[in-house]
């Protein structure tokens, strides 16, 4: 499969995958959140703030979207799936640090942030080969 495929797909797992985690924070956060993390999101600034979550997620996935259809994007859109998968990873790392460990579902987005990140790097290296 060549590197232009691979990128393309990475994008487009990526893209998939983060929607409905987008809407699970921010489109009826209270019914989401709440079973699956144990924590009441009753207040109106923390639904304002989750909603925003799920607006910054929507924009990427935008931008992703536009990566694997417009070849122009391409390398835009990896840059930011590199810079969005480690931004979250390093975030949930300093969380692990400094918080202890999280719900086990945080735990495996850290692995697939981390994996979905080097992989995007790898990915544009190659590229610039």
């Amino acid at each position: 499969m060549t590197n232009e495929r691979l990128q393309r797909l990475l994008l487009f797992i990526a893209a998939i995958g983060l929607i409905p985690i987008a809407l699970g924070y921010g489109f009826l956060p209270e019914k989401t959140l709440t079973p699956i993390y144990g924590f009441d999101v009753d207040n109106v600034n923390l639904k304002h703030i989750m909603r925003a979550v799920m607006g910054l997620y929507i924009g990427h996935v935008i931008i992703w979207f536009l990566g694997i259809y417009n070849p122009k994007f391409r390398r835009p859109a990896m840059y930011c799936l590199v810079v969005f998968m480690f931004g979250l990873a390093g975030g949930r790392i300093l969380s692990l640090i400094v918080d202890g460990i999280s719900h086990w579902l945080l735990l495996v987005y850290l692995l697939l942030e981390l994996s979905i990140g080097l992989l995007g790097l790898k990915l544009i290296m190659n590229e610039k080969k």
